[in-house]
């Protein structure tokens, strides 16, 4: 969308997927990445077909760091700038741990959450840079894959319908074929900013992260909304509806 050829096609802002998520709610953007449990609250969405940001095995950048065994867990010190996340440390630990927790609204400081709380949620890059040492530390992504054999879609490009969105989706899946075409030079600008090296970051984006919205990809999205709505992370449960 900077770079390529949708650079000044498109009015852009970078913000956090739940900023995302909530511009796209109040109207100040047409369509947004948003994290995936957003769909399931607010109506009315559409979502752009082919394109998301999952994971088929461990996603590196949304761990649980715990002081103690999953299957232990009383509280939770999360970071709540990634609500899908949240929701799925929630299905993890009360559907396939069986533990009810306590979610304790936290800043991404992985030090401070851990005196705390009995684990914590971090995601993006204080996950990825983080080096210190924790008795126990779950991936949620291979986590979910272990239990259901499916993908874990984190989040997806959404709008509201009316917004045009029938014209974006070829710029949408081109932009990120794009991007993808341009991993070593992505690596080589963003190793050094986050603390990664170039080869870190390479294999984060191309080993790490899957960019497709399959049909095993919805099949793990209908199953993660249902156990969501059990466990109370949602009210209930609509049916996916793609442009």
């Amino acid at each position: 969308m900077m770079h390529g050829e949708q650079q000044c096609k498109y009015e852009l802002s970078f913000t956090t997927p739940a900023r995302c998520a909530d511009a796209v709610r109040d109207g100040e953007a047409d369509i947004g990445i948003i994290p995936s449990i957003e769909y399931q609250r607010i109506g009315g969405l559409r979502i752009l077909s082919g394109v998301s940001i999952a994971s088929r095995r461990e996603v590196q950048s949304v761990l649980l760091l715990s002081n103690v065994p999953a299957e232990s867990v009383r509280t939770v010190a999360a970071d709540n700038s990634s609500r899908t996340s949240v929701a799925l440390v929630r299905v993890l630990l009360e559907k396939f741990y069986c533990r009810r927790v306590e979610m304790i609204p936290a800043d991404p400081d992985p030090g401070a959450m851990l005196k705390r709380a009995d684990a914590a949620l971090v995601i993006g890059d204080p996950a990825l840079a983080y080096r210190g040492p924790v008795p126990r530390v779950y991936d949620l992504a291979a986590e979910w894959n272990r239990f259901t054999s499916l993908p874990f879609v984190f989040a997806f490009w959404a709008g509201r319908a009316g917004a045009g969105l029938e014209k974006l989706g070829g710029d949408f899946r081109s932009s990120r074929d794009y991007g993808l075409a341009q991993i070593d030079r992505i690596a080589a600008e963003y190793g050094p900013k986050h603390g990664m090296t170039p080869e870190e970051v390479k294999v984060y984006l191309t080993r790490k992260i899957d960019y497709n919205l399959a049909e095993d990809h919805r099949q793990g999205l209908d199953l993660f909304y249902k156990l969501a709505r059990e466990v109370g992370a949602i009210s209930e449960v609509t049916d996916l509806e793609f442009v």
